[in-house]
């Protein structure tokens, strides 16, 4: 059953399948969640989830020691504007000192298109933080989307797709992926449990960020050189 599966999706049809799929379903899952968050469906859920990270009668403890909500804070730092900056800077220097000019320029013009159409949307639906529990990290802007959730996604999923295109073997690529994934859902769940967001507003993050983690992946493959 395994040994067919792998060979389905070896097949050039099926992967094209699996890349039309994600074109149209990752895109549309952020637009569903900005519907239903513009209509105000999503509110009820919203806050039990968000009060789900707090102690019970008391919304302004997080649950957990105190350590584990500094380690949190930690966490959230991986999305955020500098560590993200940083990231992409020694990332683009490594690349472009390897001579792979082409996946450092892609990598780079992801993560800044991801920065922008999130202040975009943040603007467009001008959505008020959450007020239902105490911010345990300091916000500048508006709640939806995630920026650190869109920007983990983006800057970790495309860097992933970027290392893995280097590597031959198929467990270092899952490896790398996973890396990636996790770190990506750490940051929006701590996004979370430290009150400064609404999930839906993390869920949006996700998708948008790794929408444009597939653009990069679709301009890296359909721009890679032929080989002679």
């Amino acid at each position: 059953m395994i040994g067919r599966l792998k060979s389905l999706l070896g097949k050039l049809e099926t992967r094209t399948l699996v890349v039309l799929v994600a074109l149209v379903g990752v895109p549309s899952l952020f637009l569903s969640i900005a519907g239903e968050v513009a209509e105000g469906e999503t509110a009820a859920l919203d806050r039990r989830l968000l009060l789900a990270f707090r102690s019970p009668g008391d919304p302004s403890d997080p649950l957990g020691p105190r350590w584990f909500e500094e380690s949190m804070r930690d966490i959230t730092a991986l999305g955020g504007f500098t560590v993200v900056t940083l990231l992409t800077i020694v990332a683009v220097l490594l690349l472009v000192f390897h001579q792979r000019r082409r996946e450092a320029l892609i990598f780079a013009g992801t993560v800044i298109l991801a920065y922008a159409s999130s202040e975009v949307l943040k603007a467009f639906y001008d959505r008020d933080r959450p007020m239902l529990v105490a911010h345990g990290s300091i916000v500048y802007s508006q709640s939806f989307p995630s920026g650190h959730s869109t920007a983990a996604a983006a800057t970790f999923l495309t860097l992933a797709t970027v290392l893995a295109s280097f590597e031959s073997r198929r467990r270092t690529k899952a490896l790398i992926y996973a890396l990636a994934i996790t770190a990506m859902i750490a940051v929006g769940v701590s996004r979370v449990y430290l009150g400064v967001h609404w999930p839906t507003d993390v869920l949006a993050g996700w998708a948008l960020g790794a929408s444009w983690a597939l653009a990069a992946w679709i301009v890296l493959v359909f721009t890679q050189p032929k080989r002679a």
